[in-house]
Parts: C-alpha cells; sequence; structure tokens
C-alpha cells in the first residue's frame, strides 16, 4: 500500500471529499440552534478576498488537514483564492461542501483584470480538461495505494476527519471514473461543519418557515407538529380545524345504534341457527329411527348409554372431520381415525352421499353390530344419530386389510401359516353370522378388503351395509343385486336370490386368492378367463402349480391340495352344491389342527423330510393320485350330523377327479 502515514490515508480520503461535495454549508443556515461562530479552527482565517475558505481547507499553516491547503494571492484586488502549486490558476469563487461544488473563474488576463468573468461549476464526475487540470494534482492518490469502490470508512476517520458528535463516514464513488473516497456528513435533523468538534447543529424545524402550521415542538435531530387543542387535522399541511359538535354526537349515538343493532342481530341469528340445528338433530334422529336403536338396547342400560354419542364429540375427535384423518373408504362412507374423550382410539364411517339407500345401510348396520359379537368381527362402539345419515363408530384396527397384505409389490407376503389361520377365522365368523345368531345374516359383500387385521394379524370382518337377515322359516331373500364383482355369486347376480351360499362363494374366492395372491376383480388369464374360471379350469387339468403363489409352494404342504379342492366345493356355479359355511369352517379347522399338530411334532431330522412330502404333495396336483388323496383326507374330515358332507364330497370327486 506505499504511505501508510495518517496523512498518506486523508489525503485521498478528504481531497475525494473535497471534490465529491461533502456535505458542509459555508455559512450556517436560518433555523440552526445554536450555529457555529467559525467555520474554521480557532485562530485560523477564514475568508480570502469574498470566498469563505471551512475547514478542512485553510491558507495558513495548521489551519487545514494534509492535502487541503489552498494560497490567498494578496496581490490581487481582493485577495484571490488557488490551489498550491497549479500551472493553471484559474481562482476559486466559492466552496460549497454542503452544494457538493467548487466554483472557479475560468480564465483570467493578469493580476488586476479579466478577460471572462464566466464562471464554472464542476462536479466530481465530470471528465472536461480545464477542470481536470484543475484538481488534478488535489484527486491524485499517493503512490501504490487504492481503495475499492464499496470499502467501509477508514477506521482512523473518527479520530481523525468526522470529530462532530453528530456526523457519519460515507464512501464515495465517482460515476465514469475510478476515483474513489470518502466523506463526513452531518446526521439527519442536522447541519453544520462535519469536520469540525460539535460542528453538527441541531436544526430548529420550528424556526423554520412551513414546517408545522399548529403547536411545534423541538427535539435533537427532529421535531413534533401537533393541532391546537380542540381541532383536528393535518398541522403539516395548515388544515387544522374545529371539529362539528353536533355532527360527532349524531355520528357517535349512529354509530352506536348501528352497534347495538348489528350486536342483537347477531344473538337472533345465532339463536336462530342453534335452535334450527337443534331440530334438525332431533329430526334426523328420529329419521334415523333412534328409537328403534333404544328398543335394541333397552334391555341394557349400559350399552345404550355408550353407544349414542353427540356430533360435537365426533367432531372433537376427527379435528373436524380433517382430510388427514381419513383410513379409507369403501362403498358405504369414509372411515376417519378418531380419538373420543375416554382416549380410546376409534374409526368412524360417514356416508359419501346423502341418499336414502346410504341412510338404509347404515342403519342396517348399525341394527346388526349392534346385536352380535364375535371376536373375529368389528365391534361397534356406537353411533351418532343427529346427522342426515348416521356416523358409526367401531374399534380402531391398525394393520389394515388383508387386501393390501397379499397384493404388494414384494414376492414375499403373508405367510403361508398365516393365510391358513386367517382364513379358519374368517370362516368362524361367517359360520358365526349364518348359524349362531338370532336371526341368520348374510353379509354380502364378503372380499378381502373388508377383512382388517390388528397387530397381531388377527382378522376381524368388516362392512355391513349391505348385510341382510334372513328369517329363519326361509331358505333366501329376493333382493336388488349388491356385492362386489369378482366376489360376487353367479347365481345371486343372474336370480337376485340371495342365500347363505352367497357368502359361501365369495369366501371361495377369497381362499383362491390366498393361495393365488392374484387379484379376484381386475385378473384376466390369457385366454381371458377370470380368477375363479381359470383356477378351477388348471385344477381339473392338473395344473394348478401354474398358478399358486410361489411362496404357497414352498410354504405349504398337503393342506395346499386340501384347501384347494375346498375352494373349488365353495365357487361351484350351482349353490346348492356348495357346502354350508358350518362345513367350510370344520374342514378349515382340521386342515389347520393336523398342519400345527405336524408342525410342533416335526424334529429337526425330520425337517427334510417334511420338505420332501411336501415337495411330493404339490407335485401330486399333477396326477390323480394326489387328487384323490386330497379328497380322501378331506372326506375324514368334513363332520356334519346331516351326512350332507358325505354326498357333497362324492359330488366333487365325481365332478373334479
Amino acid at each position: 500500500m506505499g504511505d501508510e502515514s495518517p496523512g498518506a490515508l486523508l489525503r485521498p480520503l478528504l481531497a475525494a471529499a473535497v471534490v465529491a461535495m461533502v456535505s458542509l454549508q459555508l455559512l450556517v443556515p436560518h433555523g440552526v440552534a445554536g450555529a457555529a461562530t467559525s467555520i474554521g479552527l480557532p485562530g485560523c482565517r477564514t475568508t480570502c478576498g469574498n470566498v469563505s475558505v471551512p475547514y478542512p481547507f485553510g491558507i495558513e499553516p495548521s489551519c487545514y488537514l494534509k492535502g487541503f491547503d489552498l494560497v490567498c494571492n494578496t496581490s490581487y484586488t481582493p485577495p484571490q483564492l488557488f490551489l498550491p502549486n497549479i500551472e493553471i490558476h484559474p481562482p476559486i469563487r466559492h466552496i460549497s461542501l454542503d452544494d457538493s461544488m467548487l466554483t472557479a473563474k475560468l480564465s483570467y488576463d493578469d493580476h488586476n483584470s479579466t478577460t471572462s468573468d464566466d464562471e464554472g461549476i464542476y462536479f466530481f464526475d465530470l471528465q472536461a480538461s480545464v477542470r481536470w487540470k484543475l484538481v488534478s494534482r488535489v484527486l491524485q492518490w499517493p503512490p501504490n495505494e487504492t481503495r475499492a469502490g464499496n470499502a467501509t470508512c477508514p477506521k482512523d476517520l473518527g479520530t481523525t476527519a468526522c470529530h462532530s458528535t453528530h456526523s457519519t463516514c460515507q464512501v464515495i464513488n465517482t460515476s465514469g471514473s475510478t476515483i474513489t473516497g470518502y466523506t463526513c456528513r452531518c446526521d439527519d435533523g442536522y447541519q453544520g461543519n462535519a469536520y469540525l468538534r460539535d460542528g453538527c447543529i441541531d436544526i430548529d424545524e420550528c424556526a423554520l418557515p412551513g414546517k408545522c402550521f399548529g403547536i411545534c415542538t423541538n427535539f435533537p435531530g427532529k421535531y413534533l407538529c401537533e393541532c391546537p387543542k380542540g381541532t383536528t387535522g393535518n398541522p403539516y399541511r395548515n388544515v387544522c380545524v374545529k371539529p362539528n359538535t353536533g355532527l360527532i354526537i349524531g355520528l357517535g349515538v349512529g354509530s352506536g345504534a348501528i352497534l347495538l343493532f348489528v350486536v342483537l342481530s347477531t344473538i337472533f341469528v345465532i339463536h336462530r341457527i342453534m335452535t334450527r340445528n337443534k331440530r334438525m338433530r332431533q329430526r334426523f334422529f328420529k329419521q334415523n329411527r333412534g328409537q328403534l336403536l333404544q328398543q335394541l338396547v333397552c334391555q341394557r342400560a349400559d350399552i345404550s348409554e355408550r353407544m349414542i354419542l353427540t356430533l360435537e364429540e365426533l367432531e372433537k375427535a376427527t379435528n373436524n372431520f380433517d382430510k388427514a384423518r381419513e383410513l379409507g373408504g369403501g362403498g358405504h362412507g369414509i372411515v376417519y381415525k378418531g380419538i373420543l374423550s375416554t382416549l380410546h382410539v376409534v374409526a368412524i364411517k360417514k356416508a359419501k352421499i346423502v341418499i336414502q339407500r346410504e341412510i338404509d345401510d347404515f342403519i342396517n348396520e348399525l341394527v346388526i353390530l349392534s346385536q352380535i359379537n364375535h371376536r373375529n368381527i368389528v365391534k361397534l362402539h356406537g353411533c351418532c344419530l343427529e346427522t342426515e345419515v348416521p356416523l358409526l363408530v367401531y374399534e380402531f384396527i391398525s394393520n389394515g386389510t388383508l387386501y393390501n397384505h397379499l397384493h404388494v409389490e414384494a414376492l414375499v407376503s403373508l405367510s403361508w401359516k398365516d393365510r391358513v389361520r386367517i382364513a379358519v377365522e374368517a370362516a368362524r365368523a361367517l359360520a358365526y353370522l349364518h348359524s349362531l345368531t338370532s336371526m341368520p345374516i348374510i353379509h354380502r359383500d364378503v372380499k378381502s378388503p373388508n377383512i382388517l387385521l390388528n397387530d397381531n394379524l388377527t382378522m376381524k370382518l368388516s362392512d355391513f351395509g349391505a348385510s341382510r337377515y334372513i328369517p329363519i322359516d326361509q331358505t333366501g331373500l329376493d333382493t336388488t343385486v349388491q356385492g362386489t364383482f369378482g366376489y360376487l355369486d353367479p347365481t345371486y347376480h343372474s336370480t337376485g336370490h340371495l342365500t347363505e351360499k352367497s357368502d359361501v362363494y365369495s369366501f371361495g374366492v377369497i381362499l383362491i386368492e390366498l393361495l393365488t395372491r392374484k387379484k379376484p376383480v381386475s385378473y384376466r388369464s390369457s385366454n381371458g378367463y377370470g380368477l375363479v374360471r381359470h383356477f378351477t379350469t388348471l385344477l381339473s387339468e392338473h395344473n394348478l402349480v401354474d398358478i399358486l403363489d410361489p411362496q404357497v409352494v414352498r410354504e405349504g404342504a398337503g393342506e395346499v391340495i386340501d384347501i384347494s379342492l375346498l375352494a373349488a366345493m365353495c365357487v361351484k356355479f350351482v349353490s346348492k352344491d356348495r357346502p354350508t359355511m358350518r362345513q367350510v369352517e370344520m374342514t378349515l379347522e382340521s386342515i389347520h389342527a393336523v398342519k400345527e399338530y405336524a408342525l410342533s411334532d416335526m424334529t429337526d431330522e425330520s425337517e427334510e423330510n417334511y420338505d420332501q412330502v411336501n415337495n411330493m404333495r404339490i407335485e401330486g396336483i399333477n396326477n390323480d393320485t394326489g387328487i384323490h388323496d386330497g379328497l380322501r383326507e378331506l372326506s375324514e374330515i368334513i363332520i356334519d350330523e346331516s351326512n350332507d358332507g358325505t354326498t357333497l364330497v362324492a359330488n366333487i370327486s365325481q365332478k373334479c377327479g
């Protein structure tokens, strides 16, 4: 950086400040409180002829900052002010740091007269040759010293340059050149010489014309202007006026009346809405057969109190049915996860659309679930009858549906052991509905999405909106066809006659789904067959292994044949040829019991033999011996008091063998 002395640092700083027109006004303007008596250092001349010389300039030793010395030539009349050591000597006529300019006489003839009275006002960013020569010495930087245009002020400016308390050092950058420097300016609200101690004096704005037309109070660096007492308006623009008392009173009274009217109207509207909502809830409660529900549970008061829930509680439990709380949806509504005030986590079903069919289905599900209790059927906690379509509250089952567990992209899904157990539990639930309730219940929409699984993979049958009671003295019921394509009983679909065997068919489809991991709704074989037809065709052709899930082939044993044959019996086209759910349940329980016994009795040495038997029995599907062996085992485990099981096995043996 070359010479690092204070003079070398300040020379470009203060020279640029001069040429860049540092904010210093030579004459103290009107309105400055306590104006300074001098514009220079004490004891220093501050005039040359008719020109004022403000500090940091000076014409005497020790009266200027280094590099800011000027020459007052007294040989002229009046004396003339010049820059020192400049070949061309146009006299300086005026220095104004605050206005950012130097005013100089452009040309002259001799000491006593001039050939031109023109004046030039030069700003630092002009590059006229005459002006440039005029200030070239002042603007030159010391050798090898440069400063970036965005540099901050040097640290020593606070002690060697900006002496005033209310002053600020600023960076300046000339436009169109590389000259850069620093300047000192008084803060807003102050005016004077920023280079002198206490040189920046507070401006008394209250003494300046046009600043305030009201009551003015001056503060250091600012002022306060207010309208006189009893008037309002804008004191800065001379618009303070006395208020119209009558108008104010009128406006006040009118505003008060309007406010009172608004408050009373709001109270009235709220009351009307609450009354209307209360009446609507009462009407919905009656419409939704609330009295019927009370009759159903009147003998169990504890059930009655627990099952009737308010709309407010369910809204609070679901955060006003927040979309983020949705668990999914079926054909009869959207299911939300909620937390009741009792801290029970529940699933709340809300109808998708408001039509009478949805109302009837919800009421139907409510009536059915309120009367049944089975470990493999989802439990109904309660209901809300205060909405147009009832809201049903179930126990929360946390582990999704059987459909979601089976149809994943991974090669491995539920273990074969879990699949068999889930099939047994599903058969128990359906057999309970068909045989052990006071009046037989047909589910009518048995499918894997309606089989829920908890954390232990225990299944829970759900969605009873389509379910129907079958009178004990009847074998079926004629209804509008309802169910899910792929699982729907073809006999019921063609005739509309609903029987217990319709659920048996749907359960048989689930068995096939467990065996193959194929989707009954969308599956199509290469020749266009659906899942059921393709499965039974391969079974009859002894090529069942072509459609079985490879995981089932690896993990299953002889029970794969038995369950395949049972599934084929369940999906018979003629409903009377299908077994009952009681028979299916007992068959599956026997198969499951044999498998559990075989696994528990197996030793390490026999595992290899068991695998060999497993492979043989799977391969046995491809020959008549395997099929008949499976049928013989099946005939042994089907037990029925009416001997229908024997006839059933014989029929299947005759058709499949």
